[in-house]
């Protein structure tokens, strides 16, 4: 449709100063420096990749949590099972490889289980990558406190508190656009990287040069009693199930295609191989120290605690500056873990709105060409799941593997019948790849399930469903609204005049400038009056019509109709909605339009002080109204109030 076109940009709004907004979030970007924001790899693998490296602090650490009853016996199996964990991880890896190739315009696994498994699998992967990411938010952010209580204990009662301040903070940096958060983050990842991969290293070159049994520089806390179980495949297998939790994160690189420079494809694949190597070497790493400096977990939340990485640095390199610039790197990179999610969360929404399935605000960008809406929704939840659980680690685990590896499971299934249907050159050797993974991953979630059931999981189990209800609940409601409100052709037919209804409680400038517009409207206007004389505020209306019609007379304007209803029992809101209700039943081809006046103040704080009956009336005509009635608010401004008439050449009662 043809028509004139207006260009707007932010330069055509001039301030002498900076708005606080833009203080805290940058100017708005146009949508034409959407390129400009995409990232390749450096800026990429602190992006997408802090959940996956951050998830080393807390995988084996979950596991050795888990063997706590067998005491020092449990150390020499933390190797095996992680060895497992990597092998998994390895065939994650490759499959998302294809993923991304074969869907690079993003989604992950809701888009890849949608088109291949159907609507049913989408909505499942959906609900439970949307779980994974809410609970990554917070095992991030408490692992990264956690390190920093294990280095300064008296920290420790106040671990909820500067969880939610990172929080905070997090949200605010999110809120600032993809390219600029990303490059706020390199530094101190790579920084995790150096130190992380230094200690681990320095550790394991010890380790080689004195026969495998390295003295520690700091001995690791002995184990605080004696073995109370006795090694069992269900405690192996809760141990697993528990350092599964290591692979999360893994996806978030084929959920967020679009975010990487062009040629798109290949830098997410380049940026996930960095991401699951660097992953590798730390699980093995971490084990192998583990098991050689004989370390065995702390238990959370105790006034002893320390985490395993913790433990490790300090057994390497003693409690110096190389142990606290590790831990430092460990805190701030596990606090911002939590980015991957705030990167990723808002994304997959957007893919999930667009298809009807969520509100469709959040497939709306920023000002900072970020989805707003969905960073801001997170950040609220997160926090909410941060309170109850007290921002401890340990309590949220049991949550999170499960989203995570459902995900994993409906995309590889996925992917199977994607090379199925699209076969190819090597669509074999690519669909075994993509079976394997897929009854890997699917077997670790029975296995996560059965194992952490009772711990916690029972939420994950019980919270999916609601989501994909919510979610089906949502397509409905936008199915019904298209039907209802589908144009075939545009029409436009001559309307009668409304009938226009004015409430009003005393006469006032307001009350007259809304009486003189409802005059421009129609020539049936009714001046609608509640009579409670002993309500504050409220005035007789007994010479009204009178001074009405004198006016009315005096503009050559047909005179408006007073119209008073009696409420001996003081409602005010409800007479006004009843009698527009009537009105409209008795005049079946007019429309009703109640012309409300209302006071704007000069300050959002005097708010509070006006308009409580009219807000009230507004909202009671929206929730309770019907097609024939219209709601026009009349503002009367009281900062531009000079004394002038209200309406210029108007004739004042």
């Amino acid at each position: 449709m043809a028509g004139n076109r207006v260009h707007y940009s932010a330069g055509d709004r001039i301030s002498p100063r900076m708005s606080l907004t833009d203080r805290l979030l940058g100017k708005p970007l146009a949508s034409d420096q959407d390129e400009e924001q995409r990232l390749g790899v450096a800026a990429g693998v602190p992006t997408f990749g802090l959940d996956a490296l951050g998830s080393a602090a807390y995988g084996p650490e979950a596991a050795l949590t888990i063997l706590l009853p067998v005491a020092a016996a449990g150390v020499a199996y933390i190797l095996p099972l992680s060895l497992t964990i990597i092998v998994l991880l390895l065939i994650v890896f490759f499959s998302y490889r294809q993923t991304i190739e074969a869907y690079p315009k993003g989604g992950g696994s809701y888009t890849v289980a949608s088109e291949n498994l159907g609507k049913g699998a989408g909505l499942l992967a959906a609900a439970a990558l949307m779980l994974d990411y809410l609970l990554d938010v917070g095992v991030g952010i408490s692992t990264g406190v956690g390190a920093l209580v294990s280095a300064v204990p008296r920290l420790a009662p106040h671990t909820l508190a500067i969880c939610l301040v990172i929080l905070v903070l997090i949200t605010l940096a999110s809120l600032r656009g993809m390219r600029e958060s990303g490059w706020l983050y390199t530094a101190p990842t790579y920084l995790f990287i150096v130190c992380l991969l230094g200690v681990l290293g320095w550790g394991t070159v010890l380790a080689w040069t004195h026969g495998g049994h390295p003295q520690p520089v700091v001995a690791p806390p002995a184990p605080s009693g004696h073995a109370v179980a006795a090694i069992s495949a269900w405690l192996l297998i809760r141990a697993f199930a528990s350092g599964c939790t290591a692979l999360t994160g893994v996806e978030a690189v084929s959920n967020g295609v679009t975010a990487f420079r062009q040629p798109a494809t290949r830098t997410a694949q380049r940026t996930l191989t960095v991401i699951v190597v660097l992953l590798a070497l730390f699980l093995a790493g971490i084990a192998h120290l583990t098991k050689v400096y004989g370390i065995v977990a702390t238990d959370p939340g105790a006034k002893n605690y320390q985490s395993l990485l913790s433990m490790i640095t300090a057994a390497v390199a003693g409690r110096g500056v190389v142990y606290y610039t590790t831990i430092a790197s460990i805190l701030v990179v596990l606090s911002l873990s939590a980015n991957t999610a705030f990167a990723d969360f808002p994304r997959l929404c957007r893919t999930i709105a667009e298809d009807g399935f969520l509100p469709r605000f959040f497939a709306i960008r920023g000002r900072r060409l970020v989805y707003t809406d969905g960073i801001l929704v997170l950040a609220v939840l997160s926090g909410l799941i941060l309170i109850a659980f007290g921002g401890i680690t340990d309590r949220l685990i049991p949550l999170f593997a499960i989203g995570a590896f459902l995900a994993f499971t409906l995309s590889q299934a996925g992917m199977v019948q994607h090379w199925r249907r699209v076969g190819g050159k090597r669509s074999g050797l690519y669909m075994a790849i993509n079976f394997i993974g897929a009854l890997a991953t699917g077997t670790t979630v029975v296995v996560v399930l059965v194992a952490k059931f009772m711990d916690g999981a029972w939420i994950t189990v019980l919270m999916v469903p609601v989501l994909i209800v919510m979610m089906r609940a949502v397509e409905k409601h936008y199915a019904r609204v298209k039907r209802e409100t589908e144009v075939k052709q545009v029409e436009i037919t001559a309307l009668k005049p409304p009938i226009a209804v004015l409430p009003v409680a005393r006469w006032d400038q307001a009350s007259e400038a809304a009486l003189q517009f409802a005059c421009s409207l129609t020539t049936e206007v009714q001046v609608l009056h509640i009579d409670c004389p002993d309500e504050a505020g409220e005035e007789p209306c007994y010479d009204w019509q009178g001074q009405i019609a004198k006016a009315a007379a005096r503009s050559e304007v047909h005179a408006p109709k007073v119209v008073a209803i009696a409420s001996p029992y003081r409602f005010i809101t409800s007479p006004i909605l009843d009698y527009v209700l009537k009105l409209r039943e008795e005049s079946p081809d007019r429309t009703v339009a109640v012309v409300i006046p209302e006071l704007v103040t000069a300050h959002w704080y005097q708010f509070m002080l006006h308009n409580h009956r009219s807000t009230a009336l507004k909202g009671l005509l929206l929730l309770k109204g019907k097609r024939r009635i219209v709601v026009i608010n009349v503002p009367w401004y009281l900062d531009e109030n000079d004394g002038e008439p209200a309406v210029p050449n108007a004739a004042p009662f």
